[in-house]
């Protein structure tokens, strides 16, 4: 069974590259200031409440931007850190440790690249709408919980992963 034919892939920037000058370089500093003014303490924050140190946050927001602006499909795209993973980050460094996060973060990837190989993702639209909306509400309520120690002012060192 052959493979169906595949677009070749082209990063946006290297036609975004093409007659580039002083005056977009200028805008795209402009652009890029807020975003790193707000992207860069959000991953430092969802590190922490990940149960990793923040310098971790910072170079994964650094990396991942890096990767994004240089691979992605659009020059207009920005990436950032996600408050949703938080809850995923925080069990699976609480149960099985940093290193095995390392290693579910590098099989995800790989299965996201297996999903756009064999162009999979048009799926996404047989999802119902009741799911995703009912996934973001339990992503809220978790994301919600995490803060109650900070609310109710508790002195708590670790947040036990079960209490999500």
């Amino acid at each position: 069974m052959a493979l169906p034919q595949l677009h070749p892939f082209r990063p946006r920037l290297l036609d975004a590259l093409k007659g580039y000058d002083r005056r977009r370089f200028g805008a795209d500093i402009g652009a890029g200031l807020p975003v790193g003014a707000v992207a860069l303490p959000l991953a430092m924050a969802f590190a922490i409440a990940s149960g990793v140190k923040p310098e971790q946050g910072i170079f994964t927001a650094i990396v991942a931007g890096f990767l994004i602006s240089a691979l992605g499909g659009s020059n207009v795209q920005i990436g950032g850190p996600a408050g949703a993973f938080i809850v995923i980050v925080y069990g699976i460094v609480e149960r099985y440790g940093l290193t095995n996060l390392l290693i579910s973060t590098a099989l995800s990837g790989g299965l996201l690249f297996a999903l756009g190989l064999f162009k999979l993702g048009a799926l996404v639209r047989y999802i119902p709408v009741t799911i995703i909306i009912g996934f973001t509400n339990g992503i809220a309520v978790l994301i919600a919980l995490s803060q109650v120690k900070d609310l109710l002012g508790l002195k708590i060192d670790k947040m036990p992963a079960d209490f999500f």
